[in-house]
């Protein structure tokens, strides 16, 4: 049962998100506070530059009134990775998103995108430090045009970090791995709190799993070498993504790959409750999602001892951490061959609850009436 709190003067509360165009990865933790707010009689906007017509539709059916700046977008045919980082630079050379937004509302800002004043600032990421890492697996072109920028990018995202620092009361990370991201800059996190799933949705559909798959998950924080170490040693994968731009042609065309694209909620629960274990090799991972909804379906993960992950894929219960890329190799075959006690889908749905979005909620609320916020 979530504590329901008087909010005093703050009936009116606005939750700043980046662009929206559907409810994917980053924009979930702010939606699930905002659900749970418009639920209990509070008007809550989601203010953010652009919100697609169907997420705009979804959230007023969930009580929620969105906010979209309608920003025209250059990149817009490009995809959302581009117009987020479109929508970035605005801000970081000009303060374009900020400009005019007024301030007679309790503001919990989950974006990169404003630099405005809040009571909470939620990090989920440096879009340097993400810039740098990925671009190391992107076509030559791209990586030659962030050579060239990436001193520049990386002094505007310290500057506009340190002025939205300055601008906001409290300031939350989602993993202690995005704790360190801004303490090189001497920006002091004050909490951390993980993004939530919704084991409701993420939960295990198969009595007894096929395992006779590995799933992964296609996108531009992949490390698409990784896996194609692994195809090679005939190891059955099934890929999902929606980033097409981004994956390699020679590992759509590999013949122990299938790529599935982009799926629907239900159909991705299944793959990962009947895969043997979930591939999530990465460049660059503040926290990662899809490690925990496998974990939520009963399904272990193999993935990298660093970043986000290694917070809560726990080596030995869980899933396995890797140390190196021919470790992670080793270790996918070793697994294909060998197989793992059964147990360990058990200890997954068990751990993956401490993540569960009422957690989420629950630790937010404590927070803010902690600090009298509200």
């Amino acid at each position: 049962m979530l504590i329901l709190f008087n909010f005093m003067n703050y009936m009116n509360i606005r939750i700043v998100c980046d662009v929206i165009l559907n409810f994917d990865s980053s924009i979930r933790p702010a939606l699930y506070l905002a659900e749970e707010l418009a639920m209990h009689g509070y008007e809550v906007t989601i203010l953010s530059p652009f919100i697609s017509p169907e997420s705009e539709s979804s959230m007023r059916n969930m009580g929620i009134i969105p906010r979209s700046m309608r920003i025209n977008f250059l990149a817009r045919n490009m995809g959302q990775t581009f117009m987020w980082f479109e929508a970035w630079l605005r801000e970081a050379l000009f303060r374009m998103n900020s400009a005019g937004i007024e301030g007679d509302s309790l503001t919990i800002n989950f974006s990169q995108m404003f630099s405005i004043p809040s009571s909470a600032w939620y990090l989920q990421g440096a879009p340097s430090d993400a810039l740098k890492d990925i671009s190391r697996g992107l076509p030559i072109y791209f990586k030659v045009a962030y050579r060239g920028l990436s001193l520049i990018i990386s002094n505007l995202d310290k500057v506009m970090a340190k002025r939205t620092r300055s601008l906001s009361n409290l300031i939350v990370a989602n993993s202690k791995y995005c704790v360190s991201l801004y303490s090189k800059w001497g920006i002091k996190v004050d909490h951390i709190i993980y993004p939530p799933i919704d084991c409701g949705l993420f939960k295990p559909s198969a009595m007894k799993p096929s395992s006779e798959y590995v799933l992964t998950y296609f996108g531009k924080e992949t490390d698409f070498t990784a896996i194609k170490a692994i195809a090679d040693r005939n190891i059955t994968i099934k890929a999902f993504g929606s980033k097409f731009s981004f994956v390699p042609r020679k590992l759509l065309k590999h013949p122990n790959i299938e790529f599935l694209g982009r799926v629907s909620t239900s159909k991705l629960v299944d793959l990962y409750s009947n895969a043997l274990y979930t591939l999530f090799p990465f460049t660059h991972e503040p926290f990662g999602y899809i490690p925990l909804e496998s974990m939520a379906c009963g399904t272990p993960v193999l993935t990298y001892n660093m970043h986000g992950p290694a917070e809560y894929v726990i080596d030995g219960l869980t899933g396995w951490l890797a140390n190196s890329r021919n470790d992670l190799i080793v270790k996918a075959l070793n697994l294909w061959r060998n197989g793992y006690a059964s147990s360990i889908r058990q200890n997954c749905v068990r751990e993956a609850v401490k993540f569960d979005k009422k957690v989420y909620v629950r630790r937010w609320l404590s927070l803010l009436k902690e600090l009298d916020m509200f």
